[in-house]
């Protein structure tokens, strides 16, 4: 079965966005370190499919690039209708039971690119396989948090780290399985 994957980078206190949706925080030039990707190509080469929220798919667009993942199966959750693009596909089903279906269906991993409610719902399902959570030395105060507050509590497993000369810490986690506390 396919897995899915929600790799994304958060601001030291949680956020993964600005409150507008822009995350322009993460290309701060004090953060660049030449060569260092920090494992998206080799990430990349795993899967073939991304599901994302309507409001992550408006900041993607309104990135001064093309597109990025034409190369991939693109899913946007929403809940109102929309027409489907060249480069997405848009949902309206539940997406549980989408992504359940999806996960049966031959081909590579799938990533789950955000934003915190689409997170927090498959989170509270049980349904991520794996995060690859990259914290940036960086406080937002205020923002679009990782996992909405309706988010159950879980303990996680951390299965790696890595440490960046920039200060960026990378954590690999698996959902434990159990609730409640450490």
């Amino acid at each position: 079965m396919r897995k899915l994957i929600l790799y994304i980078a958060a601001s030291l206190d949680g956020y993964i966005a600005r409150t507008d949706g822009s995350f322009d925080w993460l290309e701060h030039e004090a953060f660049a370190l030449e060569g260092e990707d920090y494992g998206y190509s080799d990430f990349m080469q795993t899967i073939d499919t991304t599901l994302m929220g309507h409001s992550t798919y408006k900041a993607i667009l309104g990135m001064d690039m093309p597109f990025p993942y034409t190369d991939k199966t693109n899913y946007v959750f929403s809940r109102s209708s929309h027409e489907d693009t060249e480069q997405v596909q848009y949902v309206n089903d539940d997406p549980i039971t989408f992504v359940k279906q999806l996960q049966q269906q031959p081909g590579k991993d799938i990533w789950l690119i955000g934003g915190g409610q689409l997170n927090t719902l498959f989170f509270n399902a049980g349904m991520i396989d794996e995060i690859i959570l990259t914290y940036v030395p960086f406080v937002l105060g205020k923002g679009i948090p990782l996992f909405a507050p309706i988010a159950t509590e879980q303990r996680l497993q951390v299965t790696e780290t890595q440490n960046y000369k920039n200060g960026f810490v990378q954590l690999r986690l698996s959902q434990a399985g159990t609730t409640g506390g450490a």
